[in-house]
């Protein structure tokens, strides 16, 4: 499992993408989550504006997993 660090009191899952290298744009997570199974905490969520906070644990299909920790 990876971990995602954040300075900020939470990030959205299109730039949790990013950050970690699943999409190569911000423009992107749209279709991404269309096409790609994501889980929060378990479960299911494809909104590319989901706020995740340190603690969070996201799954994603073909990307791997990942965790939000404070800085």
């Amino acid at each position: 499992m990876k971990t995602i660090h954040i300075s900020t009191e939470y990030i959205t899952l299109g730039q949790l993408l990013k950050l970690a290298d699943c999409i190569d744009t911000g423009g992107g997570a749209k279709a991404f989550l269309q096409q790609n199974t994501v889980l929060v905490n378990g479960q299911p969520d494809n909104r590319r504006g989901r706020k995740l906070v340190p603690g969070d644990i996201i799954e994603v299909e073909g990307c791997g997993r990942f965790t939000v920790a404070a800085r």
